[in-house]
């Protein structure tokens, strides 16, 4: 009983906040119970809050991440009617750092690469990983 009132006092909880931030969604799948909470809180916010995601999942696929037809109608109805899209392109801001740390590991003399060559090469190996390389 008391998860229970704990759950609902967590559901209106959210439908009071005034902006609420869903990032990186659709990045792992979502369990079902997930997406009927999600849809719960999104059904308490419609029309009253505002709701912003960000996704790197273009929201034409949405629909088939969420799986589940019925209840993906229903979430998306609640997302994407009464909404502004804005669509982002261009190059990872992470990938934008990871280069400038390239360039400042190659921009440094002989002689401050060789006091520090652990870290030169952590650093190089790092930007490298971001780079997907």
């Amino acid at each position: 009983m008391h998860a229970l009132s704990n759950r609902a006092g967590f559901f209106r909880s959210m439908a009071k906040i005034d902006l609420l931030v869903l990032d990186d969604f659709g990045l792992t799948p979502m369990a079902d119970t997930t997406q009927r909470d999600l849809l719960e809180i999104l059904d308490d916010r419609y029309a009253k809050k505002s709701t912003l995601i960000t996704s790197q999942l273009p929201v034409e696929q949405w629909h088939a991440y969420l799986g589940d037809p019925t209840l993906a109608d229903a979430i998306l109805d609640r997302l994407v009617h009464n909404s502004y899209r804005l669509t982002l392109a261009g190059e990872s801001m992470r990938k934008r750092a990871a280069a400038k740390i390239t360039t400042t590991i190659s921009a440094k003399s002989k002689h401050s690469l060789q006091c520090l060559p652990q870290a030169a090469d952590i650093m190089k190996d790092l930007a490298s990983r971001q780079l997907g390389h």
